[in-house]
């Protein structure tokens, strides 16, 4: 079960994310619930892989939105380097920032288990 105690070793910044949603720790973590679903997660790598660097963007832009509105920091951090590359339209090799950014997102799914 997700709690605000496993969210904060994950190395989320709880208090930030929780004033975020005026206070109220129900609504962050129902927030974060919807996380994994997160169909950005996917079709940012895909994306990459076509090389079609506008939906990557596009893709990175929604995600770090989220993430960084929930405060997620471990996730986020990967996410923010790939959108700001991406921003500047680099063609450049992600997969670094894509496995750190897939192996945060595997440790925030186990929280739910």
């Amino acid at each position: 079960m997700l709690t605000v105690d496993a969210l904060r070793e994950y190395g989320a910044n709880v208090d930030e994310g929780i004033a975020r949603c005026a206070g109220k720790e129900e609504l962050y973590l129902k927030l974060v619930g919807r996380i994994p679903a997160d169909k950005n997660f996917a079709a940012l790598p895909e994306a990459l892989d076509s090389g079609d660097l506008d939906a990557a963007f596009e893709a990175a832009h929604g995600l770090k939105g989220v993430l960084a509105n929930l405060s997620l920091t471990p996730v986020l951090e990967p996410v923010t380097r790939i959108t700001e590359s991406l921003r500047h339209r680099e063609d450049r090799d992600y997969s670094a920032d894509l496995s750190e950014m897939a192996e945060a997102k595997k440790k925030l799914d186990e929280l739910f288990a």
